[in-house]
């Protein structure tokens, strides 16, 4: 027997007035959902990065904001009863007699180890970018002082400046030259740091800079060549204006670094001696942290100056950059 069977015809439907009428295609299940909640994903990859920053970035900052305008102890630091003092706190930074050294230490910090790490770095990049061989195995040794730990390479510096065994006084004793006191003594221990701070931040300098040479044309050096233009000349002319995006980005993160830059010389002179190698990154830690009563008011004061000049050069680089782009 056969067993027939009528299968009804899904495609076409008939009306009640009997004419033929055609079911709408569904829209798949991701169209529609698009459709429903198109800012959704969007808020779903911006709720990390959002929680992220607030954490740790936004939390932070408004703790410190807070701890400066406040007379904090460590009793009211657990409890959370400091009373309100407005700008007294920096009030008394701006009248500490370490003001003054910590301000002319910290700009002086900054701005010679900034000049040298961008100079000694564009000078290597230039010298790595002409692909000679073993360049990249000697690239690669220069990245040594950047891949280190801070505190090794603070202490190694620190036995290196010994005064009665370090390495640098006996060199000056072979070439007849009488030993120096890098790190016990007012006029070299500024000195001592901003070597080892040198030393440390060539590296980075010089990868950043190598990767912007790498998008300048090489015809650009060819045509110059073929003009009689010497290797200064084309350096001046080509080399150094087309890495004027890059420097400004260089310059810019080393300035941040270097506005913060505690372990080192913490490590080798913690500040002193008498102050002499005091910047605003290690008189911070000593208000805050290095007395038995600290003065976390004062402290968090003087980090947000750092925070502050930090801001200023940041805002000072945008406003450039977007002056350029629209020129």
């Amino acid at each position: 027997m056969n067993d027939t069977r009528q299968v009804p015809d899904r495609r076409s439907a008939r009306d009640p007035g009997g004419a033929a009428t055609t079911a709408p295609p569904r829209a798949p299940a991701r169209e529609r959902h698009r459709k429903i909640h198109p800012q959704w994903t969007a808020w779903a990859f911006l709720a990390p990065v959002t929680c992220y920053l607030v954490l740790f970035y936004a939390y932070p900052l408004y703790r410190n904001l807070d701890l400066s305008l406040r007379d904090y102890t460590v009793r009211s630091f657990v409890q959370g009863d400091a009373p309100f003092t407005g700008l007294a706190n920096y009030q008394q930074v701006f009248d500490d007699p370490t003001f003054a050294p910590a301000l002319l230490h910290t700009v002086v910090f900054t701005a010679v180890c900034l000049v040298f790490q961008y100079a000694i770095g564009l000078a290597l990049a230039v010298f790595f970018h002409q692909h000679f061989r073993l360049s990249a195995t000697l690239r690669a040794l220069f990245l040594v002082p950047w891949l280190l730990p801070l505190i090794v390479s603070a202490s190694t510096w620190s036995w290196m400046f010994n005064s009665d065994s370090g390495i640098v006084n006996a060199a000056l004793h072979a070439v007849g030259v009488g030993p120096v006191n890098w790190l016990t003594s007012p006029d070299w221990s500024l000195t001592s740091v901003i070597i080892a701070n040198i030393w440390i931040g060539v590296p980075f300098n010089l990868v950043v800079l190598h990767s912007g040479l790498q998008s300048v044309p090489g015809s650009l050096y060819e045509a110059a060549a073929l003009d009689g233009a010497n290797a200064w000349q084309r350096f001046w002319h080509i080399t150094f204006p087309l890495l004027r995006p890059v420097s400004a980005i260089t310059l810019l993160l080393g300035l941040v670094y270097t506005l913060k830059v505690f372990d080192i010389i913490w490590i080798m002179t913690k500040g002193g001696p008498a102050d002499s190698s005091t910047t605003f990154a290690t008189w911070s830690y000593q208000l805050g942290f290095g007395n038995l009563l600290p003065a976390f008011g004062p402290g968090a004061a003087v980090g947000n100056l750092l925070v502050v000049a930090a801001l200023v050069f940041g805002l000072v680089h945008v406003r450039v950059q977007r002056k350029q782009a629209l020129s």
